[in-house]
């Protein structure tokens, strides 16, 4: 018997399917070691010694290798193709090691990119040694984190406040937050006008945009008020007496080319873009296509490794896909050769693959069924996306045309049509920002010769303001990270997700703002550890571990280059930085209390004005109030506290006003400031409370049970009175979307009735996992 060890079970049970009775496979489930969590886990004193321990919940499973491995007569580690796999390997390895449980028996790794049959077998065929290079890097990595956060956290805690963390790479990232938000708030607004031409030919309308006035060029602020744009207007009118005469038309085809297939980045771009999914939730999608999913004939692999920064395609892959387009869409859809990608990564390993089904063969339409609803949606994703990379061009007709409105006036139109759809027939890429220029070139044009004239229906001068640029998105901040080399593709959702879960930025509208905190520690880093959170430092460390990864560089000297200039400045900014210098900035009023120097300082709350003569005086004021003003509760007339008599006073809490009672803390009485809507609708879960129409933090609505704390049911859409007829739920939901309208929804997600809100009775069945099993019981629905 031959035991093989990949991370997961649902990797485990599509591998055993493959390999046969000689074959056992199991599950580490994920990585075995760590750092021992304190200080000294990496000792610079004795060569960046590493002090690891096992990981508590996962010693059973080691227990378990070992137990099998004891009748085994060889070992294969086939953890995944990249340095955490390769790390795993190592640890396990080393355990099994330390434990004397390989004794005499060869050990290999083997990695493939795909979990299928012939993937598989062809890598257990070809077995190699552990890569020492891949493992020193992923050691460098796992070093240089540790160092950073465990010497810089307990200076934030110090310096700013209790509980903050900082991170090698997740401060760059914030940085970029802040800054932009900072370009924002530095932003003045100018205001500039276009003059538009409303034109007709043959009934069909057209617009066209002022390009010349007067002989000279129409700039961005040619016009900048209404004043002269009303002139402008005016002259034109009389300039072009009802017509307007085509002075040129130009006419050319351009080719558009398709996207190279996914890599890990594209994937987590696009999947926000057209899916709204954030880039955890698109790599734990992909890993569970990728680990292999019960499509009818037994699990199998869906797509390649979602781990990669190479747009390579093996040939077998390009020989599948050129058959499959050929045979659906015609020979004439194919490009005379197969497409090749060059990959932009310095460190993408070409024996990888991009992201690609595992063959074309497996259609959305086809397996649909069989995947739940967020694995259907990404796998049709990557599919498309793969095609279409294969096929021909597409071919665009560009059409621009110059109108003339007397003499040296000029407007002119722009507008594309598809003369041949080749690849966008299947797939096109998505856009962060779409400009009116883009806008334009998608517009249609009437068939128009040089020398006629169409009719003026009329001119519109148009107000605009230049605008800020747009917050990042997860889409332009995972670009701008790959852009700015910043970490690394399969790092990007980790990177996200710490930064909300410290609370050091917010996610509003898709969108991310830094919070006061997220703000403060940006500004103690830049100033006092500038080249840590330096974009160009950060990019060089990078490709320093890349270059460790490939065998060009040793990664002991790279961590001692980086630990000694960092522990000097760590220890000068612990010795001569105030909390104070930090947390406070000083602002040209003086306290009308005391007399003394006001300051913006960050509070439990946030930021707020407050003396910095504290705790000698102790005024205080909302940042946005006005000059002057206090901070001090406001008494609530005629109302006191229901449980002690106390008087009620409106009080500013982390989520914004609220009424409380003034005997705080002895009594903890607390109301919203705004009575909530009662829907009337009981409560399905206690019975007791009715659901009350309330708003979050956020200010978006939902609806809670009016008897909370003790019952803490809520749920995002408006109650319905009505009992939901597939599982017996006593409350619907009514939720309204673009593609559906209104639909009555049971709010048990294992149930998935919905219908339209204008029927009765009927269901489209659950929409989340189509494999779920159906008689479970309905779960308690959490707040």
């Amino acid at each position: 018997m031959n035991l093989v060890v990949v991370e997961s079970p649902a990797k485990a049970k599509t591998i055993k399917k493959y390999l046969g009775p000689d074959f056992d496979v199991v599950a580490s489930y994920g990585h075995v070691r760590d750092l021992i969590p304190k200080e000294g886990a990496v000792d610079p004193e004795h060569g960046f010694e590493m002090k690891y321990q096992i990981i508590e919940r996962n010693e059973k499973h080691v227990q378990a290798i070992s137990k099998k491995l004891k009748t085994a007569t060889a070992l294969y580690l086939a953890t995944d193709p990249d340095r955490e796999g390769e790390a795993i390997s190592w640890h396990l390895y080393e355990l099994l090691l330390k434990r004397h449980q390989i004794g005499e028996r060869p050990v290999y790794r083997v990695v493939f990119n795909e979990i299928t049959k012939r993937a598989v077998n062809e890598a257990v065929a070809h077995p190699r040694e552990l890569s020492y290079d891949l493992v020193n890097a992923q050691q460098a990595r796992r070093a240089l984190d540790y160092l950073v956060g465990f010497n810089l956290s307990p200076l934030l805690w110090k310096k700013v406040r209790r509980g903050l963390s900082a991170g090698r790479v997740q401060s760059p990232a914030l940085r970029l937050i802040v800054e932009r938000e900072q370009e924002i708030e530095a932003f003045e607004s100018r205001e500039y006008w276009t003059v538009e031409a409303d034109a007709a030919d043959q009934g069909k309308t057209f617009t066209a945009k002022l390009a010349e006035y007067a002989g000279q060029k129409v700039e961005q602020f040619t016009i900048t008020d209404e004043t002269r744009a009303r002139e402008v207007e005016q002259r034109l009118l009389a300039a072009a007496n009802g017509t307007l005469t085509v002075d040129k038309v130009e006419r050319k085809q351009r080719k558009r080319h398709p996207a190279p297939p996914f890599i890990t980045s594209t994937l987590q771009q696009e999947a926000a873009r057209k899916l709204g999914f954030t880039a955890q939730r698109t790599m734990r999608t992909a890993q569970q296509l990728y680990e292999g999913v019960d499509i009818g004939s037994g699990a199998v692999g869906l797509i390649t490794y979602m781990r990669t920064d190479s747009v390579n395609l093996s040939q077998e892959a390009i020989d599948e896909l050129r058959g499959f387009i050929a045979e659906r869409y015609g020979a004439d859809h194919l490009p005379p050769q197969a497409r090749l990608f060059k990959t932009k990564s310095k460190n993408a390993q070409e024996a990888h693959e991009a992201i690609r089904p595992t063959s074309i063969g497996y259609q959305p339409e086809q397996i649909k069924a069989h995947l739940t609803k967020d694995q259907a949606r990404l796998y049709e994703l990557i599919w498309k996306r793969t095609l279409a990379c294969q096929m021909a061009h597409a071919l665009l007709n560009l059409v621009s045309i110059d109108l003339g409105c007397g003499e040296g006036h000029r407007f002119r139109a722009s507008g594309s049509t598809i003369a041949e759809p080749g690849f966008m027939r299947v797939y096109l890429e998505g856009r962060d920002d779409v400009s009116s220029a883009d806008d334009d070139e998608e517009r249609m044009l009437p068939d128009l010769e040089q020398g006629q004239t169409v009719e003026l229906v009329a001119i519109r001068p148009e107000q605009h303001f230049t605008e800020p640029p747009p917050r990042y998105s997860e889409a332009s901040l995972v670009k701008m990270l790959e852009e700015l080399g910043i970490g690394r593709p399969s790092t990007y959702a980790s990177i996200i997700s710490t930064l909300q879960e410290r609370e050091y930025v917010e996610l509003e509208k898709k969108r991310f703002t830094p919070t006061d905190v997220g703000r403060i520690v940006n500004k103690f880093l830049t100033e006092h550890f500038t080249s840590y959170v330096d974009y160009d430092f950060t990019a060089r460390l990078e490709d320093t571990l890349d270059a460790v990864s490939r065998g060009e560089e040793e990664w002991i000297p790279l961590l001692e280059q980086f630990w000694k200039p960092f522990k000097e400045q760590v220890d000068y900014t612990q010795e001569h930085v105030q909390r104070s210098d930090v947390t406070q900035e000083a602002i040209d009023e003086q306290c009308p209390k005391c007399g003394g120097q006001l300051a913006k300082r960050l509070g439990r709350n946030g930021f707020f004005i407050g003396c910095s003569k504290y705790p000698d005086c102790d005024y205080t004021r909302d940042l946005n109030a006005e000059k002057g003003a206090s901070d001090e509760p406001e008494i609530v007339e005629g109302k006191s506290c229901p449980e002690c008599d106390s008087p009620l006073a409106v009080k500013r809490g982390r989520y914004g006003k609220f009424i409380g009672c003034t005997a705080y803390p002895k009594c903890r009485y607390i109301e919203p400031l705004e009575k909530p809507e009662d829907t009337g609708v009981e409560c399905p879960k206690c019975k007791a409370g009715t659901l009350q129409k309330k708003k979050s933090r956020r200010g978006k609505i939902f609806y809670s049970c009016s008897t909370y704390p003790k019952c803490d049911y809520a749920v995002w859409n408006e109650p319905l009175a009505e009992p939901c007829p597939n599982c017996g739920w006593p409350v619907l939901t009514l939720k309204v979307t673009k593609s559906k309208g209104a639909q009555k929804v049971c709010p048990q997600k294992e149930c998935g009735y919905s219908a339209p809100a204008d029927e009765d009775g009927g269901s489209d069945g659950p929409d989340t996992d189509a494999n779920s099993a159906r008689s479970k019981p309905a779960p308690e629905p959490v707040a």
